[in-house]
């Protein structure tokens, strides 16, 4: 099933995908809104898991593959034999240069941009899963710095303990919130745990104590939680982020045996959620990108370039 949706597997648990803004970047030279907020060049980043079977939310929103998906079933409490950091990143790199052998034939083809994509600048820890179970993260980390890599590590925030222990902090951290309040989160992210709302509330109050930049990203859809801005604004109080990034959920992939197309917002509508976020915190709208629908909002005066 992953290698029907073009995962490239590292190891036994964890994997790379190609992004489609790596290709965009290169053949038609448009960029994520990664590198439009924070200077990631797209087709320099390696979108990667070291947890790719793994994780403690059921988000109906997901457009990854879910236990039960198409009858097909795994074992989420069976942890693997986990492998090194070093050995993980030797092999997403190896295949992310798998990823890009057949695009020297490509028509429009930016060469120099396929040249600079083949050495990797940017780790973007995301692709699926949940990475805090990988219980080696802060050497992934650690390692990936070594190397000259930035790091965006995402999390679902049910794992504060992990990210309590991180001696070597991300380049930028993550926290996808995605409910405003205990119900809305059963409803909407279906944990695995009772306890899972509790955890998710104890890392937004560990976000202060970090040094690299953070950032909430709301992933907002019709008829479940685009509507509710003032009850997300009080969540945000409590972590202070650097950040927020109101983002539209897209009817894409898995997601669509859970929702259905009329739940997609509009750019639009994801401007407006940002604007009233905005007018209940002290958090202005810094930038936008209507092709990932998503609105950058920050305390700060302009975005920190980070690459």
């Amino acid at each position: 099933m992953l290698y029907k949706q073009k995962y490239h597997l590292v190891g036994n648990h964890s994997a790379i995908k190609r992004c489609r803004w790596l290709y965009n970047s290169i053949i038609q030279n448009r960029v994520c809104y990664k590198q439009k907020f924070y200077g990631i060049q797209s087709h320099r980043c390696l979108q990667m898991t070291p947890s790719v079977f793994y994780c403690s939310l059921g988000c109906i929103f997901c457009w990854r593959a879910q236990n039960g998906d198409h009858n097909i079933r795994w074992d989420e409490t069976k942890l693997p034999t986990w492998e090194d950091p070093e050995t993980i990143i030797d092999g997403c790199i190896k295949e992310q240069k798998r990823i890009l052998t057949g695009y020297k034939a490509t028509p429009n083809v930016d060469h120099i941009k396929r040249i600079e994509a083949h050495t990797p600048r940017h780790a973007a820890i995301s692709l699926a899963g949940e990475p805090t179970i990988y219980p080696h993260l802060d050497g992934l980390i650690k390692d990936f710095h070594r190397r000259n890599f930035t790091t965006f590590l995402v999390t679902n925030g049910t794992n504060p303990n992990a990210l309590s222990k991180l001696i070597e902090e991300p380049t930028q951290l993550y926290v996808s919130v995605s409910a405003f309040d205990k119900d809305a989160f059963s409803k909407i992210c279906r944990p695995q745990s009772n306890n899972s709302w509790k955890k998710l509330n104890e890392t937004l109050g560990l976000l202060p104590s970090f040094k690299c930049p953070t950032v909430i990203r709301f992933t907002l859809a019709r008829h479940l939680n685009l509507e509710y801005p003032k009850r997300f604004a009080e969540l945000v109080k409590k972590a202070n982020p650097t950040y927020l990034e109101p983002k539209a959920y897209m009817f894409v992939g898995f997601s669509r045996l859970r929702l259905e197309f009329s739940n997609m917002p509009t750019h639009e509508e994801i401007k407006k959620f940002g604007a009233q976020l905005s007018s209940e915190l002290e958090y202005k709208i810094l930038d936008e990108s209507p092709d990932s629908r998503v609105v950058l909002l920050s305390r700060l005066e302009k975005a920190i370039k980070l690459a």
